[in-house]
């Protein structure tokens, strides 16, 4: 890693000097809200990110908490360890590690040197990562276990690839990228996130796991890939029989995987695709909905507000502005 980023990363925070002079340890209202410590999205990112970078907070030993979003946790130096769920787990120079917000951990103090940086991310953001890695792989059922809501579900993967350069190279500029905080790059840092998550795919001998069983995530995986496929005119009777399923067992089953019924589904994938148009292309806003899948035009309107509580006309105008892609 340049040493100019370094140097940035070991400069002691106003957090950390609190921690140095004396402090009685993690402020939970910096991170939390409400009484169980669960590190809560909207007090880690801006209105409208998907992503964001922080240093680790060095020094202290963070108590046992989860997120309402997903971790990736890069050591840029040195050496930094969590207890996960019981387990110790070294994560050292140039490893990275994957949260779901279903997991329970918890960090030892680290030194001076120990150099870590926490992403943020919403699941939104992997939407792009998701669609360059296929299926089929650990972390596209990673992928998909992140919209599980059942909260027993926790889960880590943890990569030893410090001597992969390339996976060294695409860490450094997605950090210098979200550092530099141009919304700009949204798009471009969606993609990196896919390039490292193919580089990662190729490197199954250097994970270290906990994931539940495989074969959980089969039904789920056939459900997305269809829907990612056929977003247009997708209909669970006709996936039912492409997959041999009742429907009323497979709708069931479909929601006990995900978390959500296969017409949440289908409109998240929609809906995702239409902000993609609204903001990439001059489309009409009525030749976008069609594009999507839709013939009622109000219903469309009506389901874009209830999400982004805002017009998809508004929409369009505030995000090309700040130049901001939802995906």
């Amino acid at each position: 890693m340049q040493q100019f980023l370094l140097e940035r990363l070991r400069e002691i925070t106003e957090e950390e000097e609190q921690i140095l002079q004396g402090g009685s340890g993690v402020e939970k209202e910096r991170y939390a809200t409400g009484k169980e410590f669960t590190v809560d999205s909207r007090k880690m990112l801006e209105e409208g990110q998907l992503i964001s970078v922080r240093k680790h907070t060095r020094f202290v030993h963070f108590p046992l908490h989860r997120h309402t979003y997903v971790e990736v946790f890069y050591v840029c130096q040195g050496t930094v360890v969590n207890l996960i769920e019981g387990k110790t787990v070294e994560v050292c120079q140039g490893e990275l590690l994957f949260l779901n917000q279903y997991t329970r951990h918890e960090i030892l103090p680290s030194k001076m040197d120990d150099l870590a940086v926490n992403f943020i991310v919403l699941p939104e953001f992997f939407d792009v990562a998701s669609n360059m890695i296929g299926k089929d792989n650990v972390l596209a059922d990673f992928l998909v276990n992140i919209l599980r809501q059942n909260q027993e579900k926790g889960e880590y993967l943890h990569f030893k690839v410090a001597g992969n350069n390339q996976i060294q190279n695409l860490m450094e500029n997605m950090i210098l990228s979200l550092l530099q905080g141009d919304r700009q790059n949204n798009l471009i840092n969606q993609t990196t996130m896919g390039l490292l998550f193919m580089h990662l795919v190729d490197s199954a001998p250097y994970i270290e796991m906990r994931v539940p069983n495989h074969y959980d995530n089969m039904l789920a995986m056939s459900t997305l890939n269809y829907i990612e496929q056929n977003y247009r005119t997708a209909t669970l009777t006709e996936l039912s029989e492409q997959l041999h399923q009742p429907v009323h067992t497979l709708s069931k089953m479909v929601k006990a995987q995900t978390g959500y019924n296969f017409t949440e589904l289908l409109l998240r994938k929609r809906m995702n695709k239409a902000t993609q148009l609204l903001c990439d292309t001059d489309l009409p806003v009525n030749d976008v909905i069609a594009a999507v899948g839709y013939e009622n035009n109000s219903y469309f309107h009506r389901m874009f507000k209830e999400r982004y509580d805002m017009t998809p006309r508004v929409f369009r105008n505030c995000h090309r502005q700040d130049g901001t892609v939802r995906l």
